[in-house]
């Protein structure tokens, strides 16, 4: 019933643009033969305002996948390359968390592995808000940056790697089987960076499923009853996805192509140096203002990914 409401919502909204346009078109003409020039001028005020709305239903079309409108679970790893790689992953999770904050949405940091000297070797936060999901999930894949080195004596150009996964939050009622005997838990200090904060009590936990050897942790909460479930939350998400990429695996063989996701699927190139660009392999957006992008101007790259989407069949 939930989506049947939602689905006439839609429609009655795209019917009530359709009148809109219609009148305008109708008051056009009446004020094109009279020579209204007052009317003319309000009615290029309305053809903006529809544009717009036109714009904002058509992005809402690729926003239309059975979770997009979930809260999203976005983990950044990083790449070979030691320091330089685990600083870009730091760099991609400011990147986010910038983005989140001007859009309103909330995020809760789930979890954090510093780097060795800088940087973070992986970290998973949970967004909250309006298609949440729907507006991170084309962000997955390998994000591939060049620059000179701050950590390079001899300011030499270096390359880093680092990979986005974005899950949707699932609700209570999509059914992920997980026997009991398949999980080992670990509990281990729970800490900040540098050693800060750490607690007397173990309540961080790690969750390792067996059959696949996914890991999941979580340290984020105060305590170990919470870590376990929000490691659990994580651990739903992660199989519910491998299961769809095995659907679609096999659908895309039939079709004769598929492409494995991972470090071989680069999805966005950042150079930082000998000039300033950022540009998406999928789309070909790209944009002069790097340094924006990593400040979290990231709608121009979703928006372009998103109508891309527009008209695919999505495979669920």
């Amino acid at each position: 019933m939930r989506r049947l409401a939602s689905l006439r919502d839609l429609i009655q909204g795209w019917e009530e643009l359709t009148e809109r346009v219609q009148d305008a078109l109708e008051l056009y003409e009446m004020a094109r033969e009279e020579g209204d020039a007052e009317a003319l001028a309000e009615l290029e005020e309305e053809a903006q305002a529809l544009q717009e709305e036109i714009d904002r239903r058509e992005l809402m079309l690729a926003l239309s996948g059975e979770f997009d409108d979930h809260d999203a679970i976005l983990s950044i790893h990083a790449g070979e390359g030691g320091t330089e790689a685990q600083d870009w992953a730091e760099m991609l999770l400011r990147m986010y968390l910038r983005w989140a904050e001007k859009h309103g949405f909330k995020t809760t940091l789930l979890d954090r592995t510093p780097g060795e000297e800088a940087g973070i070797k992986s970290a998973t936060v949970e967004v909250k808000g309006p298609y949440a999901y729907g507006y991170l999930k084309g962000e997955k894949g390998n994000h591939r940056l060049v620059r000179i080195s701050p950590f390079d004596s001899g300011a030499r150009r270096h390359t880093s790697f680092a990979k986005v996964e974005v899950l949707p939050v699932l609700d209570d009622d999509i059914q992920i089987e997980i026997h009991p005997n398949d999980i080992r838990m670990d509990v281990f200090l729970s800490g900040g960076a540098g050693g800060q904060n750490v607690q007397k009590n173990a309540t961080a936990v790690r969750l390792t499923h067996l059959p696949t050897g996914i890991v999941v942790t979580c340290q984020n909460e105060r305590s170990q009853t919470q870590n376990r479930e929000t490691a659990m939350k994580i651990l739903k998400a992660r199989l519910y996805q491998m299961e769809l990429e095995k659907k679609q695996a096999r659908e895309a063989a039939l079709r004769g192509k598929y492409v494995k996701p991972g470090f071989g699927t680069r999805i966005r190139n950042y150079v930082l140096h000998p000039y300033q660009m950022v540009k998406d392999e999928r789309t070909g957006y790209e944009t002069g203002n790097a340094q924006a992008v990593l400040d979290g101007e990231l709608d121009p790259f979703i928006d372009a990914w998103l109508k891309q989407q527009i008209g695919k069949e999505e495979k669920v």
